[in-house]
């Protein structure tokens, strides 16, 4: 399938171009970016040494796009994704990082370990808006990461999260933070950032009935925090479950989630991995990106548990996390 990867100088979009360079079901065929960039060769904005056939493609403006691909990858800011990736949907499918439709209801949050029946939300968004293509978004990156491990603790019933979240300054962009601003320094503020992970957690984990979304009743509560750190969002969460299993269950749970594994998709990774002191240097990596790493998991009272969870915001975070969802979704042949 020929894709188009939207916003492909940015932070994400060139992860995207990373990832999919070699992949055996996408095949990378326009680069689109800001006007700024057009004509470009993409070897000249790359921070990676990228493939000569990569490495020649030219950029495109987002304004001489015309939408002739079979699906696109979308990496634009929330702030101008939201008429762009709807005109797109009108003929195509679209895969978008940005946060301007995840909160409408019909437009699925995908993380495939933990909701991918969302995914017959498709059909009620194309009847609805006469679409023949459709738009799916990832979640925000630490919703992303602690969705998957919330996910894996369901089955005991979760009454309460309570999330701090230590977020890598990639997860800023390119012109996010002035170094000045992060040397010997956390900020903890990020804008938006905590209401997204309490709301875009329930809808992820909520129940697909009745042609839409019914959002998961437990409380949440986030604050979260930038750090210097380069890559990898490291999260210390405290739950409260309606039972009361052992840290032994708990971890087992854990280490035994894998609902994505009989299909075989090309970036599949197991989805989490235990390590006794989880940290970004050495674990944000683990399965290409894609694997969250779980951690320090202890008993606090009775149903009660505190654990700490990290991954990779820019692979499982954002771009592995999207092209996850088309490889779902080709699966189960919605493209």
């Amino acid at each position: 399938m020929e894709v188009a990867i939207l916003g492909a100088t940015g932070l994400v979009g060139q992860t995207f171009v990373r990832l999919l360079e070699g992949h055996p079901w996408f095949d990378v065929k326009y680069l689109i970016a800001s006007q700024r960039s057009r004509g470009k060769r993409f070897r000249e904005l790359a921070t990676w040494e990228v493939s000569e056939e990569i490495g020649e493609m030219r950029i495109e403006s987002l304004e001489e796009f015309d939408g002739n691909a079979d699906l696109v990858f979308s990496a634009l800011p929330s702030s101008i994704a939201g008429k762009v990736e709807e005109k797109l949907a009108e003929k195509i499918p679209v895969f978008s990082n940005a946060s301007s439709h995840r909160y409408e209801e019909d437009v699925p949050i995908l993380v495939p370990e933990v909701n991918g029946e969302h995914l017959s939300l498709v059909e009620v968004q194309r009847e609805k808006r006469g679409w023949k293509g459709f738009i799916v978004t990832n979640p925000n990156c630490s919703t992303a990461i602690l969705a998957i491990s919330l996910k894996a603790l369901s089955k005991f019933g979760i009454q309460r999260v309570n999330v701090v979240t230590m977020q890598a300054i990639s997860g800023a962009g390119f012109s996010g933070l002035s170094a000045m601003q992060i040397f010997n320094n956390v900020i903890p503020y990020i804008e938006k950032e905590e209401w997204k992970i309490e709301n875009e957690s329930r809808k992820i984990l909520g129940k697909f009935e009745n042609n839409k979304i019914t959002p998961a009743s437990f409380e949440i509560s986030a604050i979260t925090t930038r750090v210097p750190v380069l890559h990898g969002h490291t999260e210390a969460v405290f739950v409260e479950l309606e039972e009361d299993p052992t840290v032994e269950e708990l971890k087992k749970s854990f280490e035994s989630f894998d609902p994505l594994r009989s299909l075989k998709l090309p970036s599949y990774a197991k989805p989490l991995l235990y390590r006794e002191i989880p940290q970004p240097k050495l674990h944000r990596d683990l399965g290409r990106g894609m694997t969250v790493t779980f951690g320090r998991m202890e008993k606090i009272g009775e149903g009660k548990f505190k654990y700490i969870t990290l991954g990779h915001n820019l692979i499982r975070g954002a771009a592995g996390g999207s092209i996850l969802n088309a490889e779902l979704a080709c699966v189960y042949e919605i493209l």
